[in-house]
């Protein structure tokens, strides 16, 4: 979907127009750095940096809620053009200053591309759902931050290049104007959006538009606290990256390349651990990681300032190789790294946890707020430091100084974290060792504030994965017997459980009366973790908990934990591993209703009944159908274990999964081309493991197998391949020969090719083998689900057979339902 998007009009011109103004913005602020840095003496240089940073993050503090009306109230498109075109003017105040040497004119500069950037920040965002489908949203938005990345590493690296040694000042006009035009030139061909609110009122006002904006994030304890995470990412970040340069030339004795170099890994770490917060947060608001990483985001700046407290800057300045032949230079570099991937850790988790909080009705304001709140803190981060250093203080006091704010402001995150830190652990837990996939979690909110969620049981781990994929933290029926055992005690303690004994009516009639009071209840129909891997009988009395608490009941499939030493279920049952993929699978909330004429226990029964049809709907709804029966196999090959028996027959024996594949892959070459893809090849085999490798290679093959059943005669046999239009009939000599069936293979070879698996055997060759040996468990040609997958007929008893054509999802479906009603495995 990224290469898609990047060649369609609708996006691409966007993408390009975040990339050259970010690349600007970061050129120009960078190359001010070094200008200030490196022309301008004297102990005021350091502060004047930091200011820099500040003044341009003022706009977005001033601005933001105007962008955001003006963004609603115009066509955005042409909103885009008209703020570029301006920023071309704003460029030229740039090549001005650079020519005339003059800062108060770059600074004036600065502060109006600041402008312009608050107020293109709303559209950027705003108009991506007008001309993206919502399924290409998250593409979208990801190649957006990428293109805002990646300009500000190249910018921030060009700026410090251009800028050495106070720079060349037609190079850097040249620079900054030919990347406003590219930006100017790329709006040029947004499509147009339209006005999404013509008639809204812009409040012209500044500070009204800010305090609204404000004053809506307050409205939300849960908002403002997230709003505050958030904030306190940019602030430690935004100073950090202005105070780099002051601590590499006055601090260290080092030259801009080693600048860029630093900001390279900063910026690049970041990513990193954007990369890793994202993954610890998919699927579920998950807020524990950010105290813990503003944990570490402290120690690693108390370290900083640690380190570069006994550096005594080398004149002159060092070139790159010298500067890191020494190991503060290094520790130094770890320390921003470390610094920056707790960062990256600790801003995705917040800023989703505000978006997914915040009312569909208002979520662009709330942003919005957050954005304002966030330029607040850069604002007044920067005005701070800059009056700390006026003051004297030195860059090592300032790290250590930001160190400790962050530590204390992630203690202050852990004693009002919105989220239960036992759910966030266990769901990060799971996500990191399980890679835990949960489909359908939206379902669980249709079902309203309390609801029963139904579980099937295969391990002991359920309840803590159930836990770990709700939002709101729900009471647990357990049963009375494993509630006593030693190690599940420590655990109950942690969560609100209460236990389920059927030869207890009060304790039935309290899970009762906890669901309809408005809590939530995690139920295992099954009472008992599975022995067999299927689904197994339900007892009646959860079901009739279900049914007499009158609330939707969420059926719930957990795979992949059965696998596990945390299951019941022994190695000749399943293949065991320490850290399974874990697939957890929500479905549309339904209801359990039973007639009102049953009383008692026939009510009971048939509460326990309708239960155990929810569950069986369940496991048949969450089976796979929609492939191939040859991606089917092969799947189960990984999941049970190439090694184990996957057919067998009393005369040649079993075969493992491997065997049947490679057979497959080496068969199925050969026989490809006796019939053209989705043709039918005739099958006249016994039950027996050739004719399952023969079925399973025509099927990788998306060739049509066309069962024939030898005991129907050569007239219904020719008839049935008439009708199926099958040109050819792949059987055994060895069969023919113990069969009798010579006289009917003489007929019929007078209308089909006959090909024995004796003569395609002997045209296996070494290369052949060893190519299945490569392949196997790959379809020679994939096939789709709706796709033929076999043909069968009548025994023609009262007239010419009749041919059924089977698709692979027919014959999966029969499986699937099968292994829903019946309580079967392995070894049965």
């Amino acid at each position: 979907m990224f290469d898609t998007l990047m060649l369609k009009r609708r996006f691409a011109p966007l993408f390009w127009a975040q990339f050259f103004s970010a690349f600007n913005d970061n050129f120009l602020k960078n190359a001010l750095v070094f200008i200030i840095l490196y022309r301008l003496a004297g102990s005021h240089g350091e502060a004047l940096v930091t200011l820099a940073g500040g003044l341009f993050i003022l706009p977005f503090f001033l601005l933001s809620g105007i962008g955001g009306q003006m963004a609603d109230r115009f066509d955005k498109a042409m909103m885009a053009q008209r703020l570029k075109l301006a920023e071309i003017g704003a460029a030229a105040v740039a090549a001005l200053g650079f020519t005339l040497h003059s800062v108060p004119m770059l600074f004036a500069a600065l502060f109006l591309f600041g402008v312009i950037a608050a107020l293109f920040g709303p559209i950027k965002y705003g108009i991506l759902p007008d001309h993206l489908k919502r399924e290409e949203l998250p593409a979208g938005n990801a190649l957006i931050e990428a293109a805002t990345f990646i300009a500000i590493l190249l910018g921030t690296i060009a700026g410090g290049l251009t800028a050495r040694e106070g720079g060349d000042a037609a190079q850097l006009s040249l620079l900054i104007m030919v990347f406003a035009l590219a930006c100017w030139v790329a709006t040029l061909f947004i499509p147009k959006t339209g006005a999404a609110a013509p008639d809204l009122a812009i409040d012209r006002n500044i500070l009204r538009s800010t305090r609204d904006l404000l004053k809506d994030l307050w409205s939300d304890a849960r908002l403002w606290r997230t709003g505050v995470m958030v904030s306190l990412f940019w602030l430690v970040g935004a100073v950090v990256m202005a105070l780099l340069p002051a601590l590499v030339k006055n601090g260290m004795g080092g030259t801009e390349m080693i600048v860029s170099a630093y900001l390279a890994t900063f910026a690049i770490a970041i990513a990193v651990g954007s990369g890793i917060g994202s993954f610890l947060a998919s699927g579920r608001i998950v807020l524990l990681p950010v105290p813990v990483a503003g944990i570490v985001m402290g120690l690693f700046a108390l370290d900083l300032g640690w380190a570069v407290s006994g550096i005594v800057a080398h004149q002159p300045a060092q070139d790159i190789d010298v500067f890191f032949a020494s190991s503060p230079a290094w520790r130094v570099g770890i320390d921003l790294a470390g610094l920056a991937v707790a960062g990256g850790i600790f801003i995705v988790p917040s800023f989703a946890a505000t978006q997914a909080w915040a009312p569909a009705e208002k979520r662009a304001r709330i942003v919005a707020a957050v954005n304002v709140l966030s330029a607040a803190f850069m604002v007044a981060g920067a005005a701070l430091v800059a009056l700390l250093q006026a003051a004297g203080l030195t860059l090592s006091h300032v790290f250590m100084l930001i160190g400790a704010l962050t530590i204390a402001v992630s203690v202050w995150i852990v004693r009002t974290l919105p989220t239960n830190p036992l759910s966030d652990f266990l769901s990060i837990l799971f996500r990191a060792f399980y890679r835990v996939e949960v489909t359908g979690r939206e379902n669980i909110a249709k079902a309203g504030d309390n609801a029963i969620i139904a579980l099937n049981h295969v391990s002991f781990l359920d309840a803590a994965l159930a836990l770990s994929i709700l939002d709101k933290e729900p009471v647990f029926a357990i049963d009375h017997g494993i509630a006593q055992r030693w190690w599940v005690k420590p655990f109950l303690k942690l969560t609100r459980a209460m236990p389920l004994d059927p030869s207890r009516p009060l304790a039935t009639r309290s899970l009762i009366n906890a669901v309809k009071s408005g809590e939530s209840l995690v139920i295992f129909p099954e009472g008992r973790l599975t022995v067999t891997g299927s689904l197994m009988k339900v007892y009646d009395g959860v079901g009739m908990i279900a049914e007499r608490s009158g609330v939707p009941i969420v059926p719930v499939r957990i795979e992949g934990l059965e696998a596990t030493v945390f299951s019941r279920l022994t190695r000749e049952q399943v293949r065991r591993r320490w850290f399974p993929k874990v697939r957890v699978t929500v479905l549309d909330p339904v209801s359990l209703t039973v007639p009102d004429e049953l009383k008692g226990k026939p009510r009971r029964q048939a509460a326990g009944a309708a239960l155990y049809q929810i569950m069986s709907d369940l496991i048949f709804k969450t089976t796979e159908i929609d492939r191939s029966v040859f991606e089917a196999v092969a799947e189960a090959a990984k999941r049970n274990g190439e090694g184990r028996i996957a057919v067998e027959d009393p005369i040649t024996g079993t075969l493992t999964y491997k065997r049947l594949l490679i057979g497959a892959e080496v068969l199925g070459r050969k026989l490809m081309p006796l019939a053209g893809r989705g043709e039918a090849i005739g099958v006249m085999l016994p039950n027996a493991n050739g004719a399952a490798v023969t079925l399973l290679g025509l099927m990788s093959a998306a060739r049509v197998p066309a069962m024939i059943n030898f005991t129907a005669g050569a007239g219904n046999i020719a008839a049935a391949c008439k009708a199926a239009e099958v040109q050819t009939i792949v059987t055994s000599r060895a069969f023919v020969e113990k069969g009798r069936m010579g006289p009917l293979i003489e007929a019929l070879s007078a209308q089909v090719k006959i090909v024995y698996l004796e003569d395609i055997r002997a045209t296996v060759s070494t290369a052949d083998k060893l190519k299945a040996l490569w392949r196997h468990g790959q379809a020679i040609e994939p096939a789709k689900g709706s796709d033929r997958a076999a043909i069968l007929f009548t025994s023609g008893s009262e007239g010419a057979p009749k041919g059924v054509v089977l698709s692979h999802s027919n014959m999966l479906a029969n499986a699937a339902q099968a292994a829903a009603r019946i309580d079967f495995g392995r070894r049965d």
